[in-house]
């Protein structure tokens, strides 16, 4: 979502599990795809799924939990945060991203303090 608010790129986010169902048609060689792969119970899927995506040619960055090689050597670019708690490193994962979404719209010279056209609402019964 942020990536989407200040670079005015179009980003989804989408589960693991649901990449290989229709999703992954849609990357085409333009379009890098950013993986969160720590070792959780769902990791082997997602080695799966970037292994589908490797084949087809595409640039892969992966947030990875610190020591997994497995990831490291698929992937074109590696984030590797430190290995801690399951119930934490979701707090660790999502820095890289935001950190990701403020340098993509920095270096398309966007001002990242003031994005346009957000809209905010609040609903009132």
């Amino acid at each position: 979502m942020k990536l989407k608010e200040i670079s005015y790129i179009h980003a989804e986010g989408y589960p693991e599990t649901e990449m290989k169902y229709g999703t992954i048609i849609l990357i085409d060689n333009k379009m890098p795809v950013v993986f969160i792969a720590t070792k959780n119970d769902i990791y082997e899927k997602v080695v799966s799924n970037i292994q589908e995506v490797k084949a087809r040619n595409r640039k892969i960055i992966a947030i990875v939990s610190e020591g997994y090689e497995v990831v490291s050597q698929l992937a074109d670019s590696v984030i590797e945060i430190p290995r801690i708690s399951e119930q934490l490193e979701h707090l660790l994962t999502v820095l890289p991203l935001q950190i990701m979404s403020y340098y993509v719209a920095v270096c398309r010279g966007l001002n990242v303090d003031s994005p346009r056209n957000l809209a905010k609402s609040v609903t009132v019964k």
